[in-house]
């Protein structure tokens, strides 16, 4: 028996379906225009398709954000971490950093508590792992969620101040310099002067997460019945 003629459909591009497809053309909108431009309709038409048909698959720019973001973070190798917990919170929290750093836009999104519990499982990891190791260190399960946060807020603020400096400053150290300061109303500022951009330009983060960390877990632990 013969088959049946196939029905006639549309001709062009078929419509998007896949996640990749979804999270591969947001992320081109995303490095192209910048994310505050990112919404469904757009990313409908940088796909070539209608807007009801991305629907189906995401409600808002929110959904978008997640996707992509969960995306980005699951793909990160998971380093191996030191078993000492200390150490452990130090490596994880590098780990996100240089993450967040290399895609500085994606911190800029994750600004606020409620949007880390919308991601992914397989994004999570490295608050899993920071979490895990306050705990293991003798932390409470909700001293340990204050640790992350603690050290979430330095890396984001880190991270962003300085991607926003580069920006702006484009390499021009000299719009830091604090030389033009009256010696006698700031004595302090007015004496490193000219030496002020270059210090600000140094990276601590390693350092300061370090006397962070400490400070954390000993004020936790010190706490702790």
């Amino acid at each position: 028996m013969s088959r049946p003629p196939a029905p006639h459909g549309r001709t062009g591009r078929p419509p998007l379906t896949s996640r990749a497809q979804i999270v591969a053309a947001a992320r081109r909108l995303i490095d192209r225009d910048g994310w505050e431009q990112l919404t469904v309709r757009r990313l409908a038409a940088e796909i070539g398709v209608g807007a009801t048909t991305l629907y189906h698959h995401v409600r808002n720019k929110e959904d978008l954000l997640v996707l992509v973001l969960s995306d980005y973070l699951g793909q990160i190798e998971r380093p191996r971490l030191p078993s000492d917990p200390r150490d452990r919170i130090v490596a994880a929290a590098i780990a996100m950093h240089d993450a967040a750093a290399a895609w500085p836009w994606a911190a800029e999104v994750v600004t606020t508590d409620g949007f880390v519990g919308l991601l992914d499982e397989s994004a999570l990891w490295m608050v899993e792992d920071i979490v895990a190791a306050a705990h293991d260190y003798g932390c409470t399960r909700a001293q340990a969620v204050y640790v992350f946060r603690s050290i979430w807020y330095y890396t984001v603020g880190e991270v962003l101040v300085r991607a926003h400096s580069a920006r702006r400053r484009a390499g021009d150290l000299r719009s830091a310099s604090l030389s033009h300061l009256d010696a006698s109303r700031l004595p302090n500022l007015a004496a490193i002067g000219d030496q002020w951009a270059t210090v600000v330009q140094q990276d601590t983060y390693a350092q300061g997460l370090r006397a962070l960390v400490d400070g954390l877990l000993a004020q936790a632990t010190s706490a702790t019945p």
